[in-house]
């Protein structure tokens, strides 16, 4: 009995280790984690790819602009150029269109007021620019290019573009009107009129004491002239924004415009048919 006791736990042990070492392998095999067993054989998953972003083609912005002779405006609207589609957000260069207004002023320019006007009449004296003679601004349509020189793929870092374009200038002269107290052509009386520099009014737009100060922006303007001309500039653009689908950027350089005549803003002072400046510009927008 002792014998035949002995044989059955023997037998009982090697079956339970038997079953116990299959049970750890089938724990231990991870192949078949992603497949399903059916009758009709195994069914695996599709793997599933994450999408890539569409890639960056077009930009739009706006930007304002401060000039070394004034300030300025300008919209632009772009398109990306990139040999990889993939990394256009990162890696980019840039075609664009812009349209730019832009204020140019005098260095002799000067804002004052006749501080002797209360002296001799009830007139409340305003400001004025002393000699001015047109306020000048200028419309450039533009077309040029953006080639990127420096910058990294890294979200909110900062890429380096170099920046040049040119196109079509449309100047715009407006006459600069004061109020001022004009002497009759015996000078024995003075009437307040609103006046324009001119062959005819010169002696009375310059002399300081009887202008009485601006007549307003306004005044002049059904006497505007046009005057053609052609401009170009480079810089270079720094784009920081925070992500691939905003802009925002800084962008300093040398703009000039070049045109068919002189360009008078000041009395006794020397003109020339161009200008020439540098400028600082903060852009922003977006990109799709």
């Amino acid at each position: 009995m002792t014998i035949r006791f002995c044989l059955v736990l023997f037998f009982l042990a090697l079956t339970a280790g038997a079953g116990a070492q299959t049970v750890l392998s089938s724990l231990g095999d991870t192949s078949n984690t992603s497949s399903v067993h059916s009758g009709a054989g195994i069914y695996r998953a599709p793997v599933i790819k994450p999408k890539k972003p569409k890639a960056i083609s077009r930009e739009f912005n706006i930007g304002a602009a401060l000039t070394t002779d004034g300030w300025g405006l300008s919209v632009t609207k772009g398109w990306v150029k990139s040999k990889d589609q993939r990394n256009s957000d990162k890696f980019y260069n840039t075609r664009f269109v812009q349209i730019e207004f832009l204020e140019h002023k005098h260095p002799k320019e000067t804002k004052t007021t006749n501080s002797v006007l209360s002296q001799y009449s009830n007139e409340k004296p305003k400001p004025f620019i002393f000699g001015k003679v047109n306020n000048f601004y200028s419309f450039k349509l533009a077309y040029g290019y953006r080639r990127m020189i420096a910058g990294k793929p890294e979200p909110g870092t900062i890429s380096i573009h170099w920046m040049y374009a040119g196109g079509l200038s449309v100047g715009l002269l407006k006459p600069y009107y004061v109020d001022a107290f004009v002497a009759s052509d015996t000078g024995s009386y003075y009437t307040k009129m609103s006046i324009k520099y001119g062959e005819d009014t010169k002696r009375a737009f310059l002399a300081q004491p009887l202008i009485i100060g601006s007549s307003g922006w306004s005044k002049g303007l059904n006497e505007i002239q046009v005057v053609p001309g052609i401009h170009a500039k480079t810089g270079l653009h720094f784009d920081f924004a925070a992500s691939a689908k905003s802009k925002l950027a800084v962008e300093v350089g040398l703009a000039g415009e070049l045109f068919i005549k002189k360009i008078e803003i000041m009395a006794e002072q020397k003109s020339y048919p161009f200008v020439i400046n540098g400028y600082l510009s903060l852009q922003f927008g977006r990109r799709k």
